[in-house]
């Protein structure tokens, strides 16, 4: 098991709306740790984050989910944010690639409203893990075991519940990713 992370490439799957702070602390995390991220939305051109409720910074798309496939990348970090999570939850070619990552066992990392597109995924059965609690209900229905903890790591699955997680989040995201 490795912190290092060079050589390693992860998609962060987002569309406008995500929470700003859960892309950029877990981006920052992982390129410092020498890993390469990669923006990938459904269109091209920028995708503006939000502080919550107010929309906040704008970031440029590196690709879109029909220009990509798993084999490209070593994990997905998805993002939550109200907006961003049920936006993505019904795109079709997220859903899709999402299911080819989690067929290839690589790390899906997911952090509070994000964790919808996993249960809109069908990836969610049987799997331990936590999010933003208002998703309880949903990944419960899922089939998922929800818990309120600060961060889950159930195989390739890391799983978080909120900004104030991300320390840990992150480190758990490094840890993995490194042993993958």
């Amino acid at each position: 098991m490795s912190n290092d992370l060079s050589g390693k490439r992860v998609a962060i799957l987002v569309t406008d709306g995500f929470e700003q702070v859960e892309l950029t602390a877990p981006k920052e995390a992982l390129e410092q740790a020498g890993a390469q991220t990669d923006i990938i939305s459904a269109a091209g051109g920028e995708v503006t984050g939000w502080n919550h409720t107010t929309p906040a910074d704008s970031f440029a798309v590196d690709k879109t989910f029909d220009s990509v496939n798993a084999d490209q990348y070593d994990a997905v970090l998805l993002p939550g944010g109200v907006v961003n999570g049920d936006t993505i939850r019904t795109n079709t070619t997220a859903q899709q690639l999402l299911r080819h990552v989690a067929a290839a066992n690589k790390p899906i990392a997911v952090i509070c409203h994000g964790a919808w597109i996993l249960s809109s995924a069908g990836l969610v059965k049987g799997r331990k893990m936590t999010s933003w609690p208002s998703l309880a209900d949903d990944l419960r229905n899922a089939g998922a075991l929800w818990v309120d903890e600060q961060v889950v790591v159930d195989g390739g699955l890391i799983s978080s519940r909120k900004p104030d997680d991300l320390p840990a989040f992150n480190e758990a995201l490094i840890r993995v990713l490194g042993a993958a």
